[in-house]
């Protein structure tokens, strides 16, 4: 009987600009002052996003959000890297990615709101809408990248999903599928440290969640997820190997949710804010301020003009999706369920009409009472 080592791996981690404002020059990304500060623009709208969506929450004028505090380098650093032929799939809290790709705040404000029409993206914008179940969203995401090898079309996949979801059947299925058909998927693990309450070291023994990738037969990475420009810069490498037909990679970047898992979240109940306080101190959007400063992007007091016009900006269209649902009818939930209406749903629709008829007229009955 004997014993032979049949493989052996590494991972590796990657970072550009630490938390103290020291880069390695070696490593920096060529990007231009319009394309760093078109990050920047980006990394500020989708934090404004993010407070103002759980305000309106609060205010009981929209759903059950899910903020992404603290993660605005993943967001942006790799939405930076798809070119417009590539493919996004979000899970539930990649608002920075939707508003890098195109998709109006208007339209995400509605599908917080309960409208379908939230989740109508343009086909040019190449997006898939959120998706709220754990996961399911990988599958997609290999076979859009399956599709595109039929077609010969030379694009890249980018799916985005959290710690907890590498738990999940669908990602051990998603992974294995496409390594297995060299589907041009960049799976995007946003390590955040938390899956809803449970702490990343309850959540999966591995050293790392990149290794993951190791199991199945491609490359994992692990790289400062609240680095913008390592986030960039691992991102396009793996995306440009995406679409020279050299498989799929997996990135976890390492970062934090600084906010609630959702708006039903109390964090308080389970995490400590020593941890909170430390992580604070690697904020993705200042560090990534004073890089542009120093490099002459940024000029003192750009960055609350940004946020100001943005907050502006988002505010009226929170008011216009408002004014959008007030002229639907609530018999819209039964339109986008089925391509053909079954008897059953039609039976139930004509019940609410009816009711909400009765209803109107016995208000406007009321209404004409002295």
């Amino acid at each position: 009987m004997s014993r032979e080592i049949v493989d052996r791996f590494e991972i590796s981690s990657l970072s550009i600009l630490g938390a103290d404002g020291s880069l390695d020059a070696s490593l920096e990304p060529a990007l231009s002052s319009s394309q760093l500060k078109k990050i920047f623009e980006g990394m500020i709208r989708m934090r404004e996003f993010d407070q103002r969506g759980i305000a309106m929450q609060r205010q009981g004028r929209m759903g059950t959000y899910a903020p992404a505090l603290g993660q605005e380098a993943v967001h942006l650093g790799t939405a930076a890297a798809l070119q417009s032929g590539d493919w996004a799939v979000p899970s539930f809290r990649e608002q920075g990615v939707l508003l890098a790709r195109g998709v109006r705040a208007t339209t995400m404000f509605l599908f917080f709101m309960g409208s379908e029409e939230g989740n109508r993206y343009p086909r040019s914008l190449h997006t898939l809408p959120y998706s709220i179940p754990c996961a399911s969203q990988l599958l997609h995401a290999v076979g859009i990248g399956m599709a595109a090898q039929y077609k010969k079309d030379p694009t890249a996949i980018l799916t985005y999903f959290g710690d907890g979801a590498t738990s999940e059947g669908d990602f051990h299925e998603a992974m294995n599928f496409a390594a297995v058909y060299k589907s041009p998927v960049v799976f995007v693990c946003q390590n955040n440290q938390w899956a809803i309450s449970t702490p990343r070291a309850m959540q999966s023994h591995s050293q790392t969640l990149a290794q993951k990738a190791v199991a199945y037969g491609f490359e994992g990475l692990q790289a400062d997820g609240n680095d913008v420009l390592a986030v960039y810069s691992a991102t396009e490498a793996a995306l440009r190997k995406a679409r020279a037909c050299e498989g799929p990679t997996m990135l976890e970047f390492l970062t934090y949710r600084m906010g609630v898992h959702t708006t039903a979240d109390d964090p308080n109940r389970y995490r400590d804010e020593k941890d909170l306080e430390i992580w604070a101190k690697k904020d993705p959007i200042a560090r990534f301020e004073k890089y542009l400063l120093n490099k002459g992007v940024l000029k003192p007091g750009d960055r609350e003009a940004i946020a100001a016009e943005i907050s502006e900006q988002l505010k009226r269209a929170a008011e216009e999706a408002e004014e959008i649902c007030q002229s639907l009818s609530p018999d819209e939930m039964f339109t986008y369920m089925y391509r053909e209406m079954p008897a059953t749903l039609k039976t139930e629709r004509a019940e609410l009409l009816a009711n909400l008829s009765s209803t109107e007229l016995g208000d406007k009955a009321h209404a004409g009472k002295p």
